[in-house]
């Protein structure tokens, strides 16, 4: 499955951004050697964080599958993570009408509520999304961080546990994010072992890099307050 990367002031930085999303491999025109080639380089241009152009090579699959829920759910993303907030919940709503069974979407939209800071919604999204894929590990950690902003640092601790016995995939990223939950609740020393194995679990792709300082950081601050 061909996937897309996805804290809070700015979407384009994903060190900054505590929420996680992908974009989705589109399944339509399986023959068209030009929408191969057109899905090939949105993730290229997307990796490359080329968002207006991964816009405009959406918008031109999306003129020749006007349908395709994937697509409108991708271009959301593109959006999003180009701070153009209003085009990405046109997107992914138009991606959940014409499959409202589409659990990254609704993952996507919530992201995009929790960044303008509509909590409740974003919660309300997560639901839905795991609802109709209680795999979907992102869905589980993007609520446990939603719970944390809200203070609700129990509900988040749970999420984060369910989302490490769901599977090794984003270990590293669950670490992380448990550890600062107990990190902000005052649960010191779970903090410190947690923020360890977040660095010692994280893969070495770009994206990891970028958390893994995010992660540092954090692990910094808590051993020396006084310089945060």
């Amino acid at each position: 499955m061909m996937k897309f990367p996805r804290s809070h002031s700015s979407p384009t930085n994903s060190s900054e951004n505590p929420w996680s999303a992908m974009l989705t491999e589109g399944s339509g025109a399986e023959g068209s050697n030009l929408a191969q080639h057109l899905r090939a380089l949105v993730l290229e241009k997307s990796n490359q964080g080329d968002y207006q152009t991964a816009i405009a090579l959406l918008t031109q699959l999306l003129e020749r599958e006007p349908d395709n829920a994937v697509d409108y759910n991708n271009r959301g993303l593109m959006y999003f993570q180009n701070a153009q907030y209003p085009e990405a919940l046109a997107d992914y709503n138009k991606a959940i009408e014409l499959n409202s069974r589409l659990d990254s979407a609704y993952n996507n939209r919530a992201n995009c509520h929790a960044a303008q800071g509509n909590l409740a919604q974003a919660i309300a999204d997560y639901q839905v999304a795991l609802d109709f894929n209680p795999g979907n590990l992102r869905a589980w950690i993007n609520q446990g961080v939603t719970y944390r902003e809200l203070g609700l640092y129990d509900l988040a601790l749970e999420n984060f546990d369910l989302a490490l016995v769901l599977g090794k995939r984003l270990q590293g990223r669950i670490y992380g994010e448990r550890g600062r939950t107990y990190h902000l609740r005052g649960d010191w020393n779970c903090a410190v072992a947690d923020y360890q194995r977040a660095m010692e679990n994280l893969p070495a792709t770009l994206s990891a890099r970028r958390y893994l300082r995010q992660v540092e950081t954090w692990f910094n601050q808590l051993l020396n307050p006084l310089s945060a």
